[in-house]
């Protein structure tokens, strides 16, 4: 299969009901389900190169998360955030009819499935948090505030590569073709104008933390960590700003003990596009 199924299933929020796009690959009767979470201002199209090396094992499932990509906008803004996406997850499991799965998430995707998997009889078997733990870095919270949100419009599919290239060099070298295949999906047409598939509102509750509640979230984040029981592993960008060497070792030496990789020449974070990061999953998602 080259290309996905759009899906989409009806979650409730505090204003009413929802519509959350997932993409999905592979047999629909495959037991063995693997689900792929983006980043803030991503979507699930960002796993095609991942999906399609897994989808002879798995049946693949990559939402957009609410506000992003081909899944509704929410009336309160602050909707945006963990707690509300991981009860979306749980009602895509149900959908899914998926009693065990598999995880990869990248950044925002990783700390939904540490909330996921960290629940009581969580059906997370295996986890890979992708450049994200519990603590976030100071830098990466002031670059990503400078551009989350960001209302923007380009005429043509290369200028709108070029511009998000500028805010995206941390996901290191990727040829053209690559990088056009990343950004197309972020894409809407609007009349004569290309826009992001991306709510600007959900800067709303990013721009609100204040160090008070970052520091009580790190908290609860390490809880969370620290009640993981799956085999878990952590990819780091060898050059990231968000998550820090000391908190990598940190995850590798307390809760799960992750086993960690790190990727030379990339940042924040790895797009796992390129064969040997496809590879250090699939080895790890598919080992005994």
């Amino acid at each position: 299969m080259t290309e996905p199924r759009l899906n989409h299933v009806q979650c409730l929020d505090s204003r009413g009901l929802h519509r959350m796009a997932y993409w999905e690959w592979g047999d629909a009767a495959n037991a063995r389900v693997l689900v792929c979470a983006h980043g803030l201002s991503r979507q699930g199209r960002d796993f095609d190169a991942l999906a399609r090396a897994m989808s002879d094992h798995y049946r693949v499932v990559c939402p957009d998360v609410v506000g992003r990509g081909r899944s509704d906008w929410l009336a309160d803004p602050m909707g945006y955030g963990i707690a509300h996406y991981v009860a979306d997850m749980v009602t895509l499991l149900a959908r899914l009819d998926a009693r065990t799965m598999h995880w990869v998430g990248t950044s925002m995707g990783g700390l939904i499935g540490l909330g996921l998997a960290a629940l009581p009889n969580s059906p997370v078997q295996r986890l890979v948090l992708n450049d994200v733990g519990p603590v976030i870095e100071p830098a990466a919270i002031a670059r990503i505030g400078a551009y989350v949100g960001r209302v923007a419009q380009w005429k043509t599919l290369d200028e709108a590569a070029d511009d998000l290239w500028a805010i995206s060099t941390g996901f290191g070298p990727h040829t053209r073709e690559q990088w056009l295949a990343l950004t197309d999906p972020q894409l809407r047409r609007d009349g004569d104008w290309l826009k992001p598939r991306c709510d600007p509102a959900i800067a709303v509750p990013f721009k609100a933390i204040t160090p008070q509640m970052a520091a009580a979230g790190e908290a609860m984040l390490w809880q969370s960590y620290d009640r993981l029981t799956c085999p878990t592993l952590l990819l780091r960008g060898a050059e990231s700003d968000l998550l820090s060497p000391a908190t990598a070792r940190a995850m590798s030496e307390r809760g799960p003990r992750a086993q960690l990789v790190e990727f030379a020449g990339v940042g924040h974070a790895p797009m796992l596009v390129q064969p040997d990061q496809v590879e250090v999953v699939r080895n790890f998602l598919l080992s005994p």
